[in-house]
């Protein structure tokens, strides 16, 4: 991989830096597993990875406190694993077996996390934003000072419930955060294509919301947007947008073949804009780790992920019994 430029030294702590650069190769080795699983016919439905989009939702992990909650989209397993679900469960549920997070009965669009105040996983698209408010609304009546994320992409900005969420979410000041996640093709237009107005997080001005377009292939600068829009929010003035400008390497789902952009495109990204890539530089440029400190870790990590992919395999498939728990009825 050729080398990305680093303008100059972070001041963040090698623990940080070591902590970043864990949890966004965790993600993209765990997805690249999933890939891998997928094609061998283990995980069946639909799959979106995050492959490329790491930095996003590590860096606003790092900017969130215990109790704040997290809820997004159908490309979710990147943000299970960076609020501290257990990868064998999320490998699990993919794999449909009844050691996953949601007894194998929800796959890979559909996983909670009562404990880790994860909301899902959901697969119609832009449905989890309204949700995200009605999270936001229950703290904001109980006082308990907590923030919620809620995660969409730049497809999902066109649809009207958006901005029903955004005029409610204005008007009774809620303590949430709309965080873009801009790959830049949705399910797979071009984004100058299918939207009028190039800056997304400026669809919050007609509803008083604030908000600012980060550079979302660096985990530093999504920390910091992040501390941002969490501080406006615990004190009391509303929502926030946050639009993190990222790029997914793989297509929208596994079965997309991605023919809307080139290789060359996909391929300069990785060489000039990989977020894990930024890290490790600096990692290395500070003196914080070596080379083979670094290949140790990435050595450490596929074992995680490769004892999660075989717990996967070895899980029963659930009992006909399970259809009838977890529900309403």
């Amino acid at each position: 991989m050729a080398a990305r430029k680093v303008a100059a030294k972070s001041n963040t702590s090698k623990d940080e830096l070591l902590s970043y650069y864990r949890e966004m190769l965790l993600i993209r080795r765990f997805e690249e597993k999933a890939g891998q699983l997928y094609g061998m016919g283990l995980i069946g439905g639909f799959c979106h990875l995050y492959i490329g989009q790491e930095a996003v939702v590590v860096g606003l992990e790092a900017a969130a406190e215990e109790g704040d909650k997290r809820i997004t989209s159908y490309r979710d397993h990147g943000h299970m694993l960076a609020c501290g679900m257990d990868p064998k469960g999320v490998m699990a549920e993919l794999t449909g077996r009844e050691g996953g997070l949601s007894k194998g009965k929800g796959g890979s669009m559909h996983m909670f996390s009562k404990e880790k105040h994860f909301y899902g996983g959901h697969g119609i698209v832009g449905a989890q934003v309204p949700l995200g408010a009605g999270l936001a609304f229950a703290d904001k009546y109980k006082g308990n000072g907590r923030v919620t994320f809620a995660y969409f992409g730049d497809g999902a900005a066109n649809q009207g419930q958006i901005y029903e969420t955004f005029n409610m979410a204005a008007l009774w000041k809620l303590p949430v955060i709309f965080v873009i996640e801009n790959n830049q093709y949705a399910m797979g237009t071009a984004q100058r294509r299918s939207t009028s107005t190039p800056d997304l997080h400026t669809r919050g001005l007609a509803f008083g919301i604030p908000g600012e377009t980060v550079d979302g292939m660096d985990v530093l600068a999504v920390k910091a947007a992040g501390e941002k829009a969490v501080a406006h929010c615990r004190e009391g003035k509303g929502p926030y947008i946050l639009e993190v400008m990222t790029y997914r390497y793989r297509g929208h789902s596994m079965s997309d073949p991605a023919k809307y952009r080139t290789r060359e495109e996909v391929q300069k990204m990785r060489d000039e804009r990989d977020a894990i890539e930024h890290v490790r530089e600096l990692l290395l440029q500070g003196k914080h780790a070596t080379e083979d400190d670094l290949k140790a870790i990435d050595k450490e990590i596929k074992a995680v992920v490769n004892e999660a992919a075989e717990f996967s395999k070895q899980s029963p498939e659930p009992a006909l019994e399970e259809l009838w728990t977890d529900i309403y009825a």
